[in-house]
């Protein structure tokens, strides 16, 4: 899923092993993930997904004269917070020592690669590859 604020700008679903850059969108109010090589495409993530940053991620303050924020971790999982506000941002990440930061919080310019895919998504793609690969037999 992508912000609210992201409806505006071409999309795509993320696929394990992307490439990601969080990134500012043209006609937009928010930060994302982009793929790298694709700036204005936003990278759509579902619940559950698992990333892994380059390096220890940073997050901007939210008066602009303080200094970023190490959060000294490099893995996440997206999350959505406040769903029940409409006008609010979702998107999120959640990391190991309980932390939870707004996507539009990160600081520009961060990579991170996806590293896997949330447990339901997968298990539906699978058993759609096995249908399609499991020969029917008649009697």
């Amino acid at each position: 899923m992508c912000d609210y604020s992201l409806h505006d700008v071409i999309s795509r679903p993320a696929q394990v092993g992307d490439r990601l850059i969080t990134s500012n969108f043209r006609d937009s109010i928010t930060r994302g993930f982009a793929a790298v090589g694709e700036p204005n495409v936003a990278v759509c993530l579902l619940p559950g997904i698992e990333i892994a940053f380059d390096r220890k991620v940073e997050v901007d303050p939210i008066i602009p004269f303080f200094r970023k924020r190490n959060l000294r971790a490099q893995v996440a999982r997206f999350c959505q917070v406040r769903t029940d506000s409409p006008n609010a941002h979702h998107d999120a990440l959640e990391f190991p020592n309980g932390t939870v930061v707004l996507l539009t919080r990160l600081s520009k310019g961060q990579q991170a690669t996806v590293l896997q895919l949330p447990a339901t998504h997968r298990g539906e793609k699978q058993l759609h590859m096995r249908k399609a690969t499991t020969p029917e037999f008649s009697v």
